[in-house]
């Protein structure tokens, strides 16, 4: 029996705990979701014995060891708010304004913690930080860099900025997007120099987005944005000195198509930053001494590529040794210990398993997360700078996120499995209990009575053992048939089925009657690199195999309906979902495919050169899967839904007007929702419309 997404009451139902999930909506499943409480606003204290949190529009400051022991910092309206360095001083957020997905306009108070007065008021900017002596603040807007002693006018280390041409102290939109940062500057430990990026995007291919805002005659919004092949931002490093003024510019190398998207300081106030090649294979850390030279202190290289660092990829633990990550050397992600002066000293970690974080160090102990107990779970370890001693101090089987305090005295970890919601523990460094701070009882009752995710390998008929999981409706009987909703994302390094807790709108089917099911293909990630990288320069080839693959193995079971397969997928997900079915000659009656990625042409350098290479160097990658080029291979018997949000900077609507183009050309039969103004993410007005939308879809064509 299938129920529509508001809740029909039935005489003819009986409403027992173990059937409540088969009479819930989205915004039913939504209100359970939201149980899943946790500790927000999170930041350990300077001393390693207190921590602060943000409750109720107050920061409170409390003690690790001792539960009584917890104070009022401030209480006030904020949306964010960091410390300064002496901890004497707060920056409070407020009234954000997105930008794009990690860049925003602000405006900033600073309180003096003493007294909470007001020491700066800072309005429409963006990235505000101190300085390490907590004296000054440096921010950026209207594409420059400034730099301000508390309670003094601001200095311009810039005046050359211009939208759409010259960026100063923040990065582009395919640095943003690609390497996950805004803030482009970095002060020297000892507050008197100011290390930034400049980023000169004036031969950036311009992009325009048509804004329907009610107005009587729309507007574009036009940004620079490089698509794969085409010409990047030219990226220049300067130093500042703060008290003279004076400015010099950084020698990057002699190659000007490359990326530079870290700047750091040493613990011995030396600057360092990350250099990639236009090809994303080869990686260098390159540090500039004191006398005026350089030395690359790490260089690695891959004949495919070297996956997109972040910055805490590099953790220096003193003025000479540093720690990295890598997964080249092993075909792992590991943790290896390195010298500024003697080079590789060794690896630290080892195995077929890999480190997805570098939690902290301290004098005797890296402490780390792994997926050592399962490729999708992850658990904290404590192991020494010889590699020995190792331990593992977390003990359930899920996922752990860790939040340490300086100098790992103590810990808080957070903690979920599919079967259960937020556990939320303070811990000492040991992995001794010392109480919990979140239980979420409430929450985990309600998941009793709700489908259990099966997680299991599955073997595709080319030998590949691909993790998966399937989620059975609880009245579910193996005489019956069911139909079986896919979902999926698959892009390279990704990882959906995974043990932690999440429900979404796909949920909502299996309380309808439906099997829902998910696998990883090849490509995917915390399988080795080897798993990760076979899919390089052929996107959308082999994930779709295997995606096919999948529905087949299930269509083959006694207890499915062959003819009643579907799949969804977002984004790369989108990007899949139309590949299967244009591809799958059938198989499946109904795809959803939301903010689609129709051909890799359309979308950015940073991205789709590191999986896919040039499209110079390599065209049939960008061609042979691409969705627009086989469009008349969709079967008559699938049900297709195209969804976009013309406002999307990130996979444009470009993508599906051009696979609608292909489409009708063909002559096939299709459904298109367009959502106007809205981002990648259906925001800021209809992420629940679309939600909505897609299980309506589904019961209607499933």
């Amino acid at each position: 029996m299938k129920i529509t997404t508001k809740l029909i009451a039935s005489a003819a139902l009986i409403i027992s705990t173990t059937a409540l999930f088969a009479q819930k909506t989205f915004e039913e499943l939504s209100q359970i979701t939201r149980l899943n409480r946790g500790v927000y606003g999170l930041v350990s204290m300077n001393d390693g014995e207190h921590y602060t949190v943000n409750k109720s529009g107050a920061i409170i400051r409390h003690s690790y060891a001792n539960e009584n022991e917890c104070d009022t910092l401030y209480r006030g309206s904020f949306a964010s708010y960091t410390f300064s360095p002496a901890e004497d001083m707060i920056i409070l957020g407020n009234n954000y304004r997105s930008i794009y997905r990690h860049s925003s306009y602000a405006d900033y108070s600073i309180i003096r913690l003493e007294d909470k007065l007001s020491v700066a008021e800072f309005k429409n900017v963006r990235d505000l930080h101190f300085s390490p002596n907590s004296k000054l603040v440096a921010y950026a807007q209207d594409n420059n860099l400034f730099v301000s002693e508390l309670g003094k006018p601001a200095k311009a280390i810039t005046s050359d900025g211009e939208w759409n041409k010259i960026i100063n102290g923040t990065a582009d939109w395919v640095y943003e997007e690609e390497y996950g940062f805004t803030k482009a500057y970095a002060f020297s430990p000892d507050s008197k120099k100011i290390a930034y990026l400049r980023f000169d995007e004036s031969e950036v291919p311009l992009f325009e987005m048509m804004r329907f805002d009610g107005k009587l005659y729309n507007t574009p919004y036009q940004f620079k944005y490089p698509k794969a092949g085409d010409a990047n931002s030219k990226v220049e490093l300067w130093l500042y000195d703060i008290a003279s003024g004076a400015k010099s510019k950084i020698d990057v190398g002699p190659e000007p198509d490359q990326y530079i998207p870290f700047i750091e300081w040493t613990p011995a106030g030396e600057l360092y930053f990350f250099r990639i090649n236009r090809k994303q294979n080869h990686f260098e850390v390159v540090l500039c001494r004191k006398d005026g030279s350089q030395k690359v202190i790490y260089n690695e290289q891959s004949p495919t590529y070297v996956e997109r660092p972040s910055l805490d990829i590099v953790r220096f633990i003193d003025s000479d040794r540093f720690l990295v990550q890598n997964e080249t050397t092993s075909g792992w992600n590991h943790i290896y210990l390195y010298s500024i002066e003697k080079g590789l000293i060794r690896p630290i970690t080892s195995g077929e398993w890999q480190v997805t974080s570098i939690v902290e160090t301290t004098e005797k102990n890296i402490y780390y997360t792994s997926t050592e107990t399962s490729p999708i779970r992850r658990n904290l370890y404590s192991i020494d700078y010889k590699g020995k001693k190792k331990q593992r101090l977390t003990k359930l089987d899920g996922t752990y996120s860790i939040a340490p305090s300086k100098g790992m005295k103590y810990y808080i970890s957070t903690f979920s499995s599919a079967a259960a919601g937020r556990l939320v523990e303070l811990r000492n460094g040991k992995g001794e209990l010392i109480r919990t701070l979140v239980e979420n009882n409430e929450l985990n009752e309600k998941i009793k009575a709700l489908p259990q995710k099966e997680f299991f390998t599955f073997t595709t008929e080319r030998g590949d053992n691909l993790n998966a999981y399937i989620i059975k409706p609880l009245d579910f009987d193996p005489n019956k048939q069911y139909p079986v909703l896919l979902t999926q994302y698959s892009g390279p390094g990704s990882q959906s089925v995974a043990d932690s807790f999440g429900m979404g709108w796909e949920s909502v089917m299996v309380g309808n009657g439906y099997i829902v099911a998910c696998v990883d293909g090849r490509g995917t990630g915390f399988m080795g690199e080897k798993f990760k990288k076979q899919t390089y320069g052929n996107l959308g080839a082999l994930e779709v195999e295997d995606q096919i693959s999948f529905a087949r193995h299930l269509a083959s079971q006694s207890w499915v309906d062959g003819n009643r397969i579907g799949i969804y997928g977002w984004s790369y997900g989108g990007f899949m979902a139309l590949g299967c079915a244009l591809k799958g000659e059938g198989l499946f009656k109904m795809a959803i495919a939301v903010a689609p990625v129709t051909s890799w042409r359309y979308y950015d350098t940073i991205y789709t050169e590191i999986y896919n290479d040039l499209p110079q160097d390599n065209p049939k990658g960008y061609d042979d899967n691409s969705p627009i080029n086989f469009a008349d291979k969709l079967s008559d018997r699938t049900s297709l839904l195209i969804m976009h949000g013309t406002a999307d900077d990130n996979v444009h609507v470009q993508n599906t007007m051009e696979m609608c183009h292909a489409l009708n050309r063909a002559g096939k039969q299709y459904d298109m929702m367009i959502y106007p103004d809205q981002n990648h993410s259906m925001l800021p007005n209809y992420s629940y419309n679309i939600r909505n939308k897609m299980i309506q879809y589904t019961l209607r064509n499933l």
